[in-house]
């Protein structure tokens, strides 16, 4: 890659440019005039910053009669706005006149500052503005403004003058708001340096501080005091000068820093001229020549070299710190200097083997390269050298009128900080062309400093460089893109160079399928037609490998674009031949699978841009790997695994692609059938939803995978017949980890079918062969490895229905949720796998339906009723609870849809697994472990977070905990009823000790009941015995209590009773309320009346009733209220005739009655016959009130038999 010169800019105005830039194609000189801003920064229509000419002000600058221009310069000061940190702010305009005064401008002409420094006519102005040192040896150099006269120069500092120049502006901005022109700039300190002993001074260039070395320092003190001369510990530091002009020809001049010197403000301008000592005479020496004369001197960006120009038509190189001129260039009169400074990227950098310099690594520093530009204007010719004696690296013909500019210096007002965020807003250099009006740069690559070897990496990795930016752009026509390309590619030198940006290509995602061929297939052409010695074998076959991919990429998807449909018709008795069942199975598959399908959609997500099938090159190439002769696929994550297999099958899972060519296409390509049997099982088990909509899919799959088993070393055919195949253990490994379960049982059907198919085959082949009269053993062993190896495929059908069943009852919900649902509820279950529930421990089946029934806030009655058509099939089996389970089921939970069915056809799966005891204990151990985990149950659990199971008081059996016979093997963390099982044999009275008072402390929380301690209920050995280990054997309390604490208990016991009354009442009386009903506290909750006898008998407190009589006379009271009720209020032709059968005796006491006491009205007539009973138990024979009970009992008969 060589330097090339770039046009970026033209002149609109041309007539006015010209005019300006050269003046002496002018008529007339005007007295003062503004240098056209280089530094203006404009918003482009896109929002990106660009450089644009314009003219910002012009007009006449004299003040003083005669006074002229004589040199001018534009300087950018930084902005101090955190916005715009590193950015210019605004520009001042420098002028110097004949006069002597230097005058600084706005961009608007407003006079900000004018300083007379010297009486003579300003020379020449120059900047030196802030640059961050290369390395830690060079000198950090101070901004400055050097103004050059006849016999001094003035210096003046750039901080200082930047802060001058700030406070000029506000006060300039503050004057023209209030109206006062009376502006008091601020003193300028500045140094001024004498010049003497020299002739002509022409043009000068300041370099900043520099320090001696120690050698030079113990030399020059040598020179002067001898060699007895005193030395300072350090070098004193000066400011050195250069200056061109006539006698001596080029001049160096240093002067001290540190010592005292006067500053000349503006108020001692009237006697400057008779302080003698303010000029101070610098030291010197020069490069004497008397003949020539220099014109001008040009500096370069780090300080260390300068180029001077002289009237002989020569350049001359000077080494500013040496002081001697290195080298001479001849033929370039009225020639024009500039340099170019190039900062080398660490990317293009290539390391070099033994190289240990720290440039020998991309982490070490970045070089820096120095080019001198030269524009000859007698020649028309612009030329690009490398410094210090490098060669010409460019050499461009641009015309004889030019004007090179070389501005030398950037933005005042930086500092070490700001200027690491400066970007470079402006060219280091340009080239003018008046007759064109276009405005032009040099480019100059960085390799060109180097040379040999080296030049060729750097030239090489420019080019990728460039390559990579070419990747980038947007460029309608690709054939020219593609060309470039190219010869980019063909222009690299280096192999590990060429295949780098191969790489870069094939990666592209702007490059389309044919480019990318065509620019492999022309450089595998070029290496093909080079000598064998020049050609690399790794960059060969890297190219041939990448085109081998690329073939097969364009093979399959001309497949996949064909139009192909397969016209067959594929009905449900093919499916059942195609997979070996009868009429029943397949049945049975297709209503398992529609139920999974109905459940699965409800959480199955599927964006309708989704494309299968379609896969970039770019993608594509970065998943395969060609290496001997085989196709590998890369370390890919699952979903590129799927993207890739997609694209290989699922046209042909589809019917829409011809399934025999694409596999005929993959094992030309080199891809193993275990590989591709990977693919086509990933992309099956991922499109599931697809799948199960498609039961052609399933003749495609049998159709692939016979293909794909025919291939070489797929199923060999010596494989021993007593083992395990690998080719269908990988298959049945695949759908043991998928949770896909649908799409898995028809892949394992399938993989089932054909198996079966080719081991017919084969034991045909093998019987053919066989000699009549051969051993039957030989026969007898075949049969017996196509079983063995048919029991692993029908384990794993079952293993997977089983899971498929379970996966589809965690999948189902109810249909309505009336009840909130905690964040915990709210989580969604993981899928399961035939693997996980093999790892899941015996009770990991359990397990999870307990965190469904969790999520789904089920009570143990829906258990119950979903057991109730097992506990049918087995009558043997206790039937307890299940004649009142579906009146105890709320009217909410009677919604659920198939969940019932779906539970019954679990519990018939898994008999063992999902046994009721088995899941009653998961499912409290999942609530326990989910109200741990909630925080907010902190006072009453709720939603049945905790209930009271139904458990006798009687010591029970342990009960026998077994496994399923396709679960066998199964592995993994003990269940909890393992757990529960290896305990030690409890203490039951302890049990029941700890049982009293879970019942006491439930009645406490679901009442509400104030002011009751449950531990006051017992005595000291009843507390002591209180959260021991349950094996242990406590002391309990006896059969004797204290008096004390049986009034207590019976005084808790009143208020229990109290409570659930009232509780009923409430409930019975606001029974219409939907909310109430299904939270009543009976029926399907507690039945607290029971519960407190049963408490009473536990904690000794039976309360007896001293009156029998008494109590049976207010029963009957009871009794007549309700028969009232019944029969008079009601008013019905059946209660009239009732009432004209009665007794005369009974119907006068029955209209005595008043049935607006009652506060239940609607109390079934069997509980008051059962009352009236109970009465004549309590009544004597010669009790008064004992035949109006008789009566009584006659007339609830006839009330409770149904009319004729």
């Amino acid at each position: 890659m060589a330097c090339s010169i770039v046009q970026f800019c033209s002149f609109q105005d041309l007539q006015a440019a010209r005019d300006f830039l050269f003046p002496h194609l002018r008529e007339e000189t005007p007295s003062g005039a503004v240098r056209r801003d280089p530094t203006k920064w404009k918003h482009s229509d896109k929002g990106k910053e660009e450089m644009q000419f314009a003219v910002g002000w012009s007009g006449s600058l004299s003040v003083e009669e005669g006074e002229c221009v004589t040199s001018a310069l534009c300087i950018p000061l930084a902005s101090q706005k955190r916005s715009s940190t590193g950015r210019p702010d605004w520009t001042c305009i420098v002028v110097g006149f004949t006069s002597g005064y230097v005058r600084f401008y706005t961009e608007n002409g407003v006079l900000l500052l004018a300083q007379l420094l010297n009486e003579d006519s300003v020379l020449q102005l120059k900047c030196r503005t802030y640059e961050i040192p290369r390395h830690p040896g060079v000198t950090e150099q101070n901004e400055e403004l050097s103004i050059l006269y006849p016999a001094a120069i003035v210096t003046i500092d750039g901080f200082s003058l930047f802060q001058s120049l700030r406070a000029c502006r506000n006060q300039v901005a503050k004057a023209a708001a209030s109206g006062n022109e009376n502006i008091q700039p601020p003193p300028l300190a500045y140094k001024k340096w004498g010049l003497q002993d020299i002739d002509t001074i022409i043009d000068h260039a300041s370099i900043g501080i520099m320090t001696l070395s120690p050698f030079d320092q113990m030399k020059t003190a040598s020179n002067i005091g001898g060699y007895n001369a005193a030395i300072k510990n350090s070098p004193p530091a000066m400011s050195q000068y250069i200056t061109v002009g006539s006698s001596p020809f080029t001049g160096f001049f240093y002067a001290l820093e540190g010592s005292t010197q006067p500053l000349l403000s503006h108020v001692a301008l009237a006697v400057a001229s008779k302080l003698t000592s303010a000029l101070f005479n610098a030291a010197r020496f020069g490069l004497p020549d008397s003949r020539r004369h220099g014109e001008s001197i040009c500096l370069s960006p780090c300080n260390t070299l300068a180029a001077v120009t002289d009237d002989f038509g020569r350049v001359v190189l000077l080494d500013v710190a040496r002081g001697i001129a290195i080298r001479m260039w001849k033929g370039y009169r009225d020639a024009q200097t500039g340099w170019i400074q190039i900062v080398e990227d660490l990317h293009e950098r290539v390391p070099e083997k033994g190289d240990f310099s720290p440039f020998g690594s991309p982490q070490g520093p970045s070089r820096v390269a120095q080019f001198l530009v030269i524009y000859a204007p007698r020649r028309g010719i612009l030329e690009v050298w490398s410094t210090q004696q490098g060669p010409r690296v460019g050499a461009f013909n641009v015309g004889k009128h030019c004007r090179l500019l070389y501005p030398g210096y950037k933005i005042m007002g930086l500092n070490n900080i700001t200027s690491q965020s400066w970007q470079p807003q402006t060219y280091q250099i340009c080239l003018v062309d008046p007759v064109s009006g276009s405005v032009k740069t040099v480019n100059v690559p960085f390799h060109l400093a180097l040379s040999d070897k080296k030049s060729e990496r750097a030239k090489d990795m420019h080019l990728v460089k460039k390559l990579g930016t070419l990747l980038k752009a947007k460029c309608p026509n690709l054939d020219l893109i593609e060309t470039e390309i190219k010869e980019l590619i063909l222009d690299i030198k280096y192999p590990a160079t060429k295949k780098q940006a191969l790489e870069s290509i094939l990666a592209s995602e702007r490059l389309p399928f044919s480019c990318l061929k065509n620019i492999t297939q022309t450089l595998m052409d070029t290496l093909k037609n080079q000598e064998l010695e020049s050609v690399d074998e790794g960059l060969l076959q890297f190219c041939a490998n990448k085109l081998k991919l690329l073939h097969l990429y364009e093979s399959v998807s001309q497949l996949n674009s064909t139009d192909f449909h397969s016209d067959t018709p594929f009905s449900d008795n093919d499916l059942a031949v195609l997979l070996r069942l009868d009429e029943k199975e397949l049945l049975k598959l297709q209503a398992l699978l529609e139920k999974y399908k109905q459940e699965n959609s409800r959480t199955a997500v599927r964006f309708s841009d989704e494309k299968d099938g379609v896969l970039p090159v770019k993608t594509f190439l970065e998943y395969l790997e060609y290496e001997k002769d085989v196709v590998n696929i890369k370390k890919t994550s699952e979903e590129e695994y799927v993207a890739l297999g997609s694209f290989f099958f699922w046209k042909c899972l589809c019917g829409e692609s011809s399934t025999e060519e694409m596999c005929h296409t993959l094992e030309s390509a080199g891809l193993s059938p275990q590989l591709l049997l990977s693919l086509l099982l990933s992309v099956w088990l991922s499109k599931e939803k697809d799948i199960l909509d498609k039961p052609q899919s399933v003749c495609c799959l049998h159709t692939m995978l016979c293909l794909l088993s025919k291939m070489k070393v797929a199923i060999e055919e010596t494989w021993d017949s007593q083992s395990v195949s690998p080719w269908w253990q990988q298959m049945r490994t695949v759908c043991i980890q998928s949770e896909n379960n649908g799409a898995a049982l028809l892949s394992a059907h399938v993989g089932h079918a054909v198996a079966a198919q080719i081991s017919s085959s084969l034991t045909e082949k093998k019987f053919s062969q066989t000699v009549s009269g051969t051993d039957s053993e030989a026969l007898t062993d075949s049969w017996e490895a196509l079983s063995l190896d048919t029991e692993y495929w029908k384990l794993l059908l079952k293993q997977l229905e089983d899971c498929l069943l379970l996966q589809t009852l965690l999948h189902s919900k109810t249909n309505t949720r009336t009840s909130k649902v905690s964040s915990l509820q709210a989580e969604p279950l993981p899928k399961l796998s035939v693997k996980k529930l093999l790892e899941g421990g015996k009770g990991g089946i359990a397990d999870s339906v307990a965190k469904w029934i969790f999520k789904q806030d089920f009570s143990p009655e829906v258990l119950k009723l979903a057991n109730k058509g097992r506990d049918a099939e087995n009558p043997d089996e206790p039937r307890e609870g299940i004649n009142r389970g579906l009146f105890e089921v709320s009217e909410v939970e009677m919604d659920l849809g198939a969940i019932p069915d779906l539970l019954h056809l679990a519990y018939k799966q898994f008999p063992c697994s999902l046994e009721l005891d088995v899941l009653h204990a998961h499912c409290c151990w999942e609530y326990v472990v989910q109200w741990n985990k909630d925080p907010e149950v902190g006072k009453a659990p709720k939603d049945r977070l905790c209930r009271r199971a139904d458990v006798s008081r009687d010591e029970m059996q342990a009960p026998v905990l077994d496994t399923e016979d396709a679960w066998l093997t199964v592995e993994g963390p003990v269940s909890i009823v393992e757990l529960a099982l290896d305990q030690k044999h409890i203490h039951y009275p302890l049990v029941e000790h700890h049982s009293v008072l879970c019942a006491v402390l439930y009645a406490v929380m679901r009442f509400s009941l104030k002011t009751v301690k449950p531990l006051a209920l017992f005595d000291s050995k009843g507390k002591n015995a209180f959260f021991k280990d349950l094996t242990s054997i406590q002391l309990l309390p006896s059969g004797e209590m204290d008096p004390n604490f049986i009034s207590v208990r019976q005084q808790f016991l009143l208020k229990v009773v109290s409570a659930a009354v009232q509780a009923r009442h409430t409930v019975t009386k606001d029974r219409d309320s939907t909310e109430e009903a299904a939270t009543a506290p009976f029926g399907q909750d507690q039945d607290w009346p029971v519960l407190a006898v049963a408490l009473a008998h536990h904690l000794q407190a039976i309360l007896q009733v001293q009156d029998k009589e008494v109590l049976a006379s207010q029963l009957l009271v009871l009794i007549g209220q309700r028969l009232a009720h019944a029969v008079l209020c009601t008013q019905t032709r059946e209660g009239l005739e009732l009432l004209a059968r009665l007794p005369p005796t009974l119907c006068t006491w029955l209209k005595a009655m008043n049935p607006q006491d009652l506060q239940n009205t609607e109390v079934p007539i069997a509980t008051t016959a059962k009352l009236v009973n109970k009465v004549i138990e309590l009544l004597p024979e010669n009790h008064g009130q004992y035949s109006l009970a008789l009566h009584l009992t006659e007339a609830v008969e006839a009330i409770s038999l149904p009319p004729l």
